[in-house]
C-alpha cells in the first residue's frame, strides 16, 4: 500500500498517535536533528507534529512546499507562524481539548493552597512549627471568581470551581453568548469591580503580552487572589510583586513565568532576575514548572484529539 505521506514528529507524544497514524497509512518518523537538517527534509514532509522544541517561522515553512498540516500537542500556537502557514494552505491544528480538565484542576488546586496557607503551613509543620491561628484561611464559598478568556481552559476552570458555591463571572473579548447556569458573561469592568479571585486563560499574542501590568492590578476595587496558568509573558512580574507588596493582590498562583523560552524547558540555564528570587521567598506565592495540563491523562487525550483532527483532513 502506498504511503499517504510522511509525518515528521519534532517532539515525542504519547505512542498512541504515531501508532494510529501508521495504521492509517502514513509514514511516521521521529526527528532529532538540527534546524538546518529539518529544513533539508521538509520538501518531502506532509505533516509536522510538534510541541515546543522548534519555532516554525516563515523561513522554516518556506522550505515545506508539500506540507499539509502542523499539529501541536498542546493549546498555544505561539511557536508557529500560523498566519503564514494558513496563507499557504497548511492546516494548523492544536489540542486544547486534551488538557482543559488538567489545567482547570491545577488552577483550582493552586488557589486552594493560597487561600488556606498550605504552602507555608506544610513547611512549618515539617520544621516542627505548629501555628493554627496564623494559618487561618479563607473559603471559596460566596466569593466572586473572575475568568479572563473563556475558551477550553477558562470554561473548564469555571466548571471545576462552580461546585464550591462561588459566583463565576467571565470576560472574553472575542466571544459572546457563553453565559450559562455556571458562569455569567460580564464586562472587564465588572471583573475589576467585583472579583475576589481572577484567573487568566488567554493565549499569548501581541495583544495579551503583559496584559496583567501595573494598570491591570491597580484597577481592582478590592484585593484579589491571582492565578496564571496561561503563559508567563501575559503577566509583568514586577507589577505583580508591587501589587503583592501593596496588598492589592493577596496571593499569586503561577504555573508559568515570564522568563520561560518557547521550549518551556531548561528554565535555570540562564541567570534569573531578582524578581524570581522574591517570588521563591514569598509565602504569598505558589509556583509550579509549567505543569498545569501536564498529566498522564492529558498526554493520552492530546494524542486522541490530534489523531481525530488529522484523520478528517481531506487529502
Amino acid at each position: 500500500m502506498n504511503s499517504r505521506g510522511l509525518i515528521l514528529f519534532l517532539d515525542t507524544t504519547h505512542p498512541l498517535l504515531p501508532q494510529k497514524l501508521e495504521e492509517a497509512g502514513f509514514e511516521v518518523k521521529l526527528f532529532s536533528g538540527t534546524l538546518d537538517e529539518l529544513k533539508a527534509m521538509l520538501p518531502d514532509v506532509t505533516g509536522l507534529v510538534v510541541r515546543s522544541k522548534f519555532t516554525l517561522s516563515r523561513d522554516v515553512l518556506e522550505c515545506a512546499p508539500n506540507l499539509r498540516f502542523i499539529a501541536r500537542a498542546g493549546a498555544g500556537m505561539e511557536n508557529i507562524d500560523v498566519a503564514f502557514a494558513e496563507s499557504k494552505g497548511i492546516a494548523c491544528l492544536s489540542s486544547p481539548e486534551g488538557n482543559r480538565d488538567a489545567v482547570g484542576e491545577q488552577a483550582l488546586g493552586m488557589l486552594l493552597m493560597l487561600m488556606n496557607n498550605l504552602r507555608r503551613a506544610d513547611n512549618e509543620v515539617r520544621n516542627s512549627i505548629w501555628k493554627r491561628e496564623a494559618n487561618r484561611g479563607f473559603e471559596l464559598t460566596g466569593k466572586t471568581v473572575g475568568i479572563i478568556g473563556y475558551g477550553n481552559m477558562g470554561s473548564a476552570f469555571a466548571q471545576k470551581i462552580s461546585g464550591f458555591g462561588c459566583r463565576v463571572i467571565a470576560y472574553d473579548k472575542y466571544k459572546t453568548g457563553y453565559g450559562s447556569a455556571i458562569v455569567e458573561e460580564q464586562s472587564m469592568q465588572t471583573l475589576f469591580d467585583e472579583c475576589d479571585v481572577v484567573s487568566l486563560h488567554v493565549p499569548l499574542t501581541e495583544e495579551t503580552t503583559y496584559l496583567a501590568n501595573e494598570n491591570f492590578f491597580d484597577s481592582f476595587r478590592k484585593p484579589v487572589w491571582f492565578i496564571n496558568t496561561s503563559r508567563g509573558m501575559v503577566c509583568r512580574t514586577s507589577a505583580l510583586i508591587t501589587a503583592l507588596k501593596a496588598g492589592l493582590v493577596l496571593g499569586a498562583a503561577l504555573d508559568v513565568l515570564e522568563w520561560e523560552d518557547f521550549s518551556f524547558e531548561n528554565f535555570f540555564r540562564h541567570e534569573l532576575p531578582p524578581e524570581f528570587t522574591w517570588l521563591t521567598q514569598s509565602d504569598k506565592v505558589v509556583l509550579s514548572p509549567h505543569i498545569a495540563g501536564w498529566t498522564h491523562e492529558s498526554n493520552v487525550k492530546h494524542a486522541e484529539v490530534l489523531l481525530s483532527k488529522i484523520i478528517v483532513l481531506s487529502w
